[in-house]
Order: structure tokens, then C-alpha cells, then sequence
């Protein structure tokens, strides 16, 4: 982000890096995440108004542990270390961390115990998350304790004068209550933060840089009917009108009425949009097929090929655009970050096409800012608030082998728990039903029928890590097994997916 104050935030390995990035970003600031080995002078490159050093499964004073260098520690630009962030500070500054003789994990009681501005009109006790093993015994010179637990003498620590501070607990995570609040003192109180960066300014930003990139040229794009290439369709087409072609390729996996949403959510966009009805074609592929793996590797080998198939008879186009966001980049490894899983759409262009050119507005956004952007562009909330919805659609939310006639009854089934669910006020995160591949007796009308178990699942997450299912209330179920039963022929039995993430994944397969 062009002439955008940037503050870093360095990964050591903790598994809310992402999470603190977002939060910053929440309180108008643009943040980059960094791995923590990148040198103190690539650091300073970005010339950052702020550092936070994340959490991380290490002991600091064990051999090989990951440490930034001093000289960052010394280079005035102010630092808050989060949990093993705010130990490695003490240890590389002369302070002493050893194993604590209590462990605190979860939502623990603290006490504010010295005036400090990174805590400046938050509460003087505090709840917060803690989640540790290690602990600070000795404070480097200059430093003071400045919160306390009953278990951690010190839970958080500063030097104000060389404007260094670390917190013990994680502030970017909602079970500390005045977490945000912390963090916002840090950026507005200590870094001096103008608050310049929202999704306005974002896309005036990516439109310029799209325009300077591309030119006259004409751009392609496969439209999948997720957010992030809807939203990249709608972000190139309001930059170069009439220059972007997108290619939806419908393999029949989609929910009801998804496939007519797309198509009308750019009905009135300035753009090409083909729109290919592939769906025998993947059925006929996926014949026999029960492993989901497989599943996954010949629908996606196959939309390639379709894709491939409509481009070839475009002629030469110089561009491809692709709807990759921040946490595809940062999965798939940055720089020296470690590669945690590859994405198919991170890493280059494909090699068989010939583009000489790749268009990626959205590379530096995470999800909930790329829905922003889409609804600043007025795409329809059918769009932008679209539940996360696997690649290869209802292809793996079935058990065993694919059938249209198992496709017509998910997606009728999943349409009424969906509308049903719609109607509440306060809505799970994400919802969707499963048909298995159980079949059971069932009595209708006097008659006996022997028809498919469909499951339910509900959960409630902030960040998708780690879930609880939803409590919905008994009424609804009911309502919505009663609706399933009576409306959609071959299913005879409903039940309701009561497992937490973990020890379960959201997606059943």
C-alpha cells in the first residue's frame, strides 16, 4: 500500500499471526506479515511505524530457537511482543525467561499494577487469554512490570523510554476483553498512527495499479462464484471496462441457485462473461469415485481442462487474473516464511497458456476485507456474504459416489436448512448439510421406506481455526427435519453434528 503507514507484524510460529494482522488492519492501519528471521534492515525497509512480534511453540533460551536481532530491539521504532514475542524480548535484552512452575492456559484474571499508556482507559483488572508454559523471572534493565496474575508476576512488561513493550497474553484474541483496546493503544497512543488505510482508499489504490499494468490489454479470469473472484471480477472490470472476459465454468456442484446468482451479479458489469454448463462432464469423470482425495484431484484437473478448452478459443489474451488473498500468500510460503500448505492460484502463471502478465488486486487482503470491497463495489450480499464453500462444491458434502440424483436431493435438502437457518437472528458461521452414504428404515403414510441419513452442521468461529458447534434450539431442528422429510423424496432420517473443531474439521470430507 502506496504512501500507507505500515506496521509489521513478525511471525515466530504462533497460530494467531494472521489474527493480529487483521486487528491492526480493523483499526485502520495496513500490516504485512513477515517471517521472523527477516533481517532488521529488510525490516526497516518498509519503514514501519510499528512492530509486533507474534507468539510461538519455542522456549527462548533453548538452542535454535528463533530470534529477531537486537539491532530492531535498538532501532526507536516502538515493538510489542506478544506472548513468546514479549519473552524473546527480555532474553535477547538481558532479562532472564525459565519454565514457569505454574502453567496458565485459557481466560485468567489480571491486574494492571504501573500507569502505562498501552493500557490507558481499559479496566484495572482485566480479563485475559494467557496460554504459556515459559515466563519472564527477571526484567531486563530499564523495564518495569506493568500487569501481574496470580500465577505471572509479570504479564506484561516496558520500557517506555526506548518504547519497547511486551504482554505475556494475547490481546488480538477475543477472550481478552479489552484486547482490541490494547492493541489500538499501541497503534494510536505509542506508534502514532493516522488511521489512513480503509477499503476506499484500497480500491482508488488497486484501480490505478490495474489500469498502469494492464493498459489496452485484455485480461482473463476464471470466475469460480466464490467471493474473492467475484470481487476481483468487479474490482478489474470498474478499473478497465469492457477489458475483462471471465469464464464461469458450472461444474453442478454448486448450491441451488448459485450458478443463475453469478451470472446476474454481473449481468450489469462491464465485462465478457462466459458462462459454461460443464456439469455431465464432471459427472461423468467422478463415475465410481468414493475417496474424497480423488474427488479433489479430477474435479480440479477437470475444470483446468474446461477452462483451458473456452480460453484456447479466445485467441491470445496477455493477462490472467487470479482471486488470490493474503492468507493464500502467507500459507503457501513469503519469502522466507515456511510453507504451511500450496495453493493452486499462488506461485506464477500457469506455463501452458502463454500469459506473459498476472493481474492480483486482491493478493493483499484477508477474507472479511475482500467482502468489504466488494460491497463498496455493490455486488449483491448473495455474493459477498456467501459462506465459505469448498472448490469442488457439493462433490465432497456427499459420501461415496456422486449421482444426480443424490446432487438433487443435497442441494434441495441444503436449500431448506439454509433458508431455515436464514431466518434466525443470530446465525451460526457457517452452516450446511452432509449426505451420507448410511441408508435407514423409515415409516411414511403406513408404508415402509428405506431411505439416505442427512447430517447438519453448524458451528460458531471467529477466524475458522477452531469452532464449537452451534446451539440451535430444538424448535428449529425440528421445523427443518420436519421440511427435509416431507419436501425431499429419499431421505428418511436427520441428524445433527454435535463436534467441535478440533478433534473434527468443519467439512466433513
Amino acid at each position: 500500500m502506496k504512501d500507507k503507514q505500515i506496521v509489521v507484524v513478525l511471525d515466530f510460529g504462533g497460530q494467531y499471526k494472521d489474527l493480529i494482522a487483521r486487528r491492526v488492519r480493523e483499526l485502520g492501519v495496513y500490516s504485512i506479515i513477515l517471517s521472523g528471521d527477516t533481517t532488521t534492515d529488510e525490516i526497516l525497509s518498509y519503514n514501519p511505524i510499528g512492530i509486533i512480534t507474534t507468539g510461538g511453540p519455542k522456549s527462548v533460551y533453548k538452542p535454535n530457537s528463533p530470534l529477531c536481532e537486537k539491532e530492531l530491539l535498538e532501532s526507536g521504532i516502538p515493538v510489542l511482543g506478544i506472548c513468546y514475542g514479549m519473552q524473546m524480548m527480555a532474553y535477547i535484552l538481558g532479562g532472564k525467561v525459565s519454565s514457569a512452575s505454574v502453567s496458565e492456559y485459557g481466560q485468567t484474571k489480571a491486574k494492571v499494577i504501573h500507569e502505562s499508556k498501552l493500557f490507558a482507559n481499559t479496566d484495572s483488572e482485566l480479563k485475559v487469554l494467557m496460554s504459556h508454559t515459559d515466563r519472564i523471572i527477571t526484567l531486563p534493565e530499564g523495564f518495569v512490570a506493568t500487569v501481574k496474575t496470580e500465577n505471572c508476576p509479570i504479564a506484561a512488561m516496558e520500557n517506555n523510554d526506548k518504547r519497547l513493550y511486551g504482554v505475556q497474553f494475547h490481546p488480538e484474541v477475543t477472550h481478552t476483553i479489552k484486547g482490541k483496546k490494547i492493541i489500538r493503544n499501541f497503534l494510536y497512543n505509542i506508534c502514532n498512527a493516522k488511521g489512513d488505510y480503509n477499503m476506499k482508499n484500497y480500491i482508488e489504490t488497486a484501480v490505478e495499479e490495474i489500469r498502469k499494468q494492464v493498459g489496452n490489454e485484455q485480461v482473463l479470469l476464471g470466475l469460480s462464484g466464490g467471493v474473492d473472484s467475484a470481487v476481483c471480477a468487479a474490482l478489474i472490470s470498474k478499473a478497465i471496462p469492457n477489458q475483462l472476459v471471465c469464464i464461469f465454468v458450472d461444474h453442478g456442484f454448486m448450491r441451488m441457485n448459485e450458478a443463475e446468482e453469478v451470472k446476474q451479479a454481473f449481468a450489469d458489469k462491464s465485462l465478457k462473461l462466459i458462462a459454461v454448463d460443464a456439469s455431465e462432464r464432471f459427472l461423468k469423470k467422478l463415475e465410481g469415485v468414493t475417496d474424497p482425495e480423488k474427488k479433489r484431484k479430477i474435479i480440479g484437473a477437470e475444470f483446468v481442462e474446461v477452462f483451458n478448452d473456452e480460453a484456447l478459443k479466445l485467441g491470445r489474451i496477455k493477462f490472467l487474473a487470479q482471486g488470490t488473498i493474503y492468507p493464500d500468500v502467507i500459507e503457501s510460503g513469503n519469502g522466507k516464511a515456511a510453507t504451511i500448505k500450496s495453493h493452486h492460484n499462488v506461485g506464477g502463471l500457469p506455463e501452458k497458456m502463454g500469459f506473459s502478465g498476472l493481474v492480483e488486486p486482491l493478493r493483499g487482503l484477508f477474507k472479511d476485507e475482500v467482502r468489504k470491497v466488494g460491497r463498496e463495489l455493490g455486488l449483491p450480499t448473495a455474493i459477498t456474504e456467501r459462506q465459505p464453500f469448498p472448490g469442488p462444491g457439493l462433490a465432497i458434502r456427499i459420501i461415496g459416489e456422486i449421482t444426480k440424483e443424490k446432487l438433487d436431493m443435497l442441494r434441495e435438502a441444503d436449500y431448506i436448512y439454509r433458508e431455515e437457518i436464514g431466518k434466525m437472528k443470530k446465525k451460526p458461521s457457517q452452516y450446511f448439510a452432509v449426505l451420507t452414504n448410511t441408508k435407514t428404515v423409515g415409516v411414511m403414510g403406513d408404508e415402509r421406506t428405506y431411505g439416505y441419513v442427512l447430517a447438519l452442521r453448524a458451528v460458531v468461529t471467529g477466524d475458522f481455526m477452531t469452532a464449537d458447534y452451534a446451539h440451535i434450539p430444538q424448535s428449529i431442528l425440528a421445523k427443518i427435519s420436519k421440511r427435509i422429510t416431507n419436501e425431499v423424496h429419499g431421505i428418511t432420517r436427520i441428524v445433527y453434528d454435535i463436534t467441535g473443531k478440533p478433534p473434527a474439521t468443519i467439512e466433513w470430507e
